[in-house]
Parts: structure tokens; sequence; C-alpha cells
């Protein structure tokens, strides 16, 4: 076990899109953050996400954060919905925001590495 990984007391879920999965793996190895990470697909719009478990210390919180924040931008996307009409169905263009980053924060209470 690192010494990292033994003051670890919060783990961190971060899910990003696909896209931005190598930059921030590149950027967490980098920082010397211990890490996981499992492919994932998102409900809305069916995009392929990953989603990273994190493990870092209150103080190393801050800057874990802006790691993510500047690493997993959000970007605009084209939605294709049809609209119902009584004589035909025509494609209506949507624009939606994706991307950026869901970080969800929990206290470890036990770590143990086997």
């Amino acid at each position: 076990m690192s010494k990292a990984e033994a003051n670890a007391n919060r783990l961190l879920i971060a899910i990003i899109q696909a896209a931005d999965s190598e930059a921030l793996e590149k950027e967490l190895s980098d920082a010397r953050v211990c890490f996981s990470r499992l492919p994932s697909v998102g409900g809305f719009l069916r995009e392929h996400n990953v989603t990273f478990f994190i493990s870092c210390s209150d103080k190393n919180y801050e800057n874990i954060k802006k790691i993510l924040i500047s690493t997993c931008k959000k970007r605009v996307s084209y939605v294709a919905t049809p609209i119902e009409n009584p004589t035909m169905t025509m494609p209506f263009v949507a624009e939606t925001i994706i991307g950026g980053v869901n970080i969800f924060s929990m206290d470890l209470d036990h770590f143990e590495e086997i």
C-alpha cells in the first residue's frame, strides 16, 4: 500500500465522457493519484462514459477537483428528435450540452488492500 493510499479518507466517483478519459487518466497519473476506471453507458443520449474511482485525502481533494474540471470539458451536441404531425413525421434538430464531469464524494471509513 502506498503512502497516498494509506492517507486516503475520501472516495471520489467521477463520471465523464469516454472522449475525455485518456486525457484524465494521464493527468491523474502525472499527479500520482490512485484511481480505477470502469466503462459505462449513459442513459439520455446513450453516450459512452467512463466512471473513475479516485481515492484522495481531504487536502488533495481541491487539487483533484481542479484536474477533473480542467480536463473534462462540456460540448454542444445535436440530437434529432421526431416531431409527430398528422400528415408526416419530420426530424427536429435540438441542441444539447453534453460532457463535463459528475463528481460524487464519499468519506472512507476503512480501506484495505488484499
